[in-house]
């Protein structure tokens, strides 16, 4: 549980805005960043004038702006991702000298990736870098650039989709155990993804698109596929559950939504599983302490 973590949020707040502007005082986080004193003026100019505790349609004039948390729910950067046409650009910037040479900046460019490719449908991801940003260029080949350009000031790195899709499968994150599910479970949940709707669809997506792929009688029966039943730990509270599809969903019987945060969280993993995931305003740290039922397990593979 101690890997690298981040989880990249939408939602701009007042202190978020306070926190950046102390970042963006530090010549070290801004050295390589070309546009800082532009950002720094409009952050400036957010908090004189816009008295609103949530300041996120400020910040994604012209993109989508991200705070980046950790695992114990702290800011440690942010990322910015702006759509031009078919491809995005993504700036990342870890802003405490502090989380510099924790990995995170991987983690950030993984979550960066996620959103990209699968919530804003862009066919290539550019990052372009200074020359002298050691670190920065580090994290980017590790991620799965490749060098496109380059000039005595920039480098211009660039992954694109289906370059991601196999990085995705070849190369699972830190943070993350590889997981497992059903030929029969895929067909139905890419069905679902296709014609579902909600903001958080595409992790769902995400999931599917890195699973290891089993037919029905080889899977293991430790793990949990669609209609199981599990008991969790989710921070220090056991929870018995059932993961269904969003028609068979209810709160009040466990039955969680696969499209729900935590539904889509557990599929595919195994007993003995821990890991974290950001469900709305935190993060959670989740074990599969037993697969109760599963279908596949039990003969049953037409539920």
């Amino acid at each position: 549980m101690n890997k690298p973590f981040i989880f990249l949020c939408p939602e701009i707040t007042r202190a978020n805005a306070l926190t950046l502007m102390d970042w963006l005082e530090d010549e070290g986080v801004t050295r390589y960043l070309s546009d800082s004193r532009h950002v720094s003026r409009f952050i400036e100019q957010v908090i004189d004038r816009v008295q609103l505790p949530i300041l996120t349609h400020l910040f994604n004039q012209g993109g989508r702006f991200f705070m980046a948390y950790d695992r114990h729910d702290v800011p440690v950067g942010f990322v910015r991702l702006v759509k031009k046409g078919s491809d995005c650009e993504m700036v990342l910037v870890i802003g405490n000298r502090d989380n510099w040479g924790r990995k995170l900046g991987a983690s950030a460019i993984r979550e960066g990736m996620k959103l990209a490719f699968f919530d804003m449908r862009a066919e290539k991801l550019i990052a372009k870098i200074h020359p002298d940003n050691a670190r920065s260029l580090k994290a980017f080949l590790r991620s799965g650039f490749l060098l496109e350009s380059e000039t005595p000031t920039m480098k211009s790195f660039v992954m694109n989709s289906d370059r991601y899709l196999r990085f995705l499968r070849e190369s699972p994150a830190a943070h993350a155990s590889d997981i497992t599910i059903t030929e029969i479970d895929k067909a139905r949940l890419k069905n679902l993804v296709e014609f579902g709707e909600g903001p958080d669809i595409f992790e769902l997506e995400h999931e599917i698109e890195r699973a290891i792929v089993v037919d029905p009688r080889q899977v293991a029966g430790d793990v949990v596929t669609m209609n199981s039943k599990a008991l969790l730990e989710v921070d220090d509270e056991e929870v018995e559950v059932a993961l269904v599809y969003p028609e068979d969903a209810d709160d009040r019987a466990e039955k969680l939504s696969v499209c729900s945060g935590i539904g889509t969280a557990i599929l595919g993993y195994k007993e003995g599983d821990a890991f974290s995931w950001r469900i709305p305003n935190r993060t959670c740290h989740i074990r599969i302490r037993k697969v109760l039922y599963q279908p596949e397990a039990a003969g049953d593979f037409h539920l």
